[in-house]
């Protein structure tokens, strides 16, 4: 915390009147980034195009943050101190109706339900994270992996490689 608000320019004592802990401080930053993740997702319009085509651009909305702030969920994630379904809302909640949408257009496996199937891609993205946190991947390879093997998830058709 000292290191932080000395970054700040900032007194410790004023950082701790506005964060009374360091996981408080961590999880404002992470609301902060789901909420920049968010506003990605939606600029990069999840309704245009098959719905292949949004799954992909929503992984990549994901990935540009993280990749900006790796070291900051690597923090988060070892003391996160509310439940990941409360963090994930806004994303969780844009991902099933692009899987719906996925699944009535045909493109994405009928037979699973929507709720399993971002469940699923949202732990792969997990995983993913954590193999870039320790160092396994690089957060190309990692998004790569993470667009690939989410589309087989999804049941869906490879589709053309885009750059991540």
């Amino acid at each position: 915390m000292e290191e932080i608000a000395a970054a700040a320019g900032v007194s410790r004592q004023t950082l701790y009147a506005h964060f009374p802990s360091r996981e408080a401080l961590l999880d404002a930053v992470i609301d902060r980034l789901t909420a920049e993740v968010v506003a990605t997702i939606d600029s990069d319009l999840p309704e245009a195009g098959s719905a292949t085509e949004a799954l992909l651009r929503f992984l990549d909305s994901g990935w540009q943050t993280f990749g900006r702030y790796v070291a900051v969920f690597q923090d988060a994630a070892a003391v996160a101190s509310r439940a990941d379904d409360d963090r994930h809302a806004p994303i969780r909640d844009r991902l099933r109706q692009l899987v719906r949408r996925g699944q009535d257009a045909g493109e994405f496996d009928p037979q699973l339900s929507p709720d399993w199937l971002l469940a699923a891609v949202i732990g792969l993205a997990h995983t993913a994270g954590s193999e870039v946190s320790v160092g396994r991947m690089t957060v190309a390879e990692a998004t790569a992996a993470v667009r690939r093997t989410a589309l087989r998830v999804v049941g869906a058709e490879e589709a053309e490689p885009t750059p991540p």
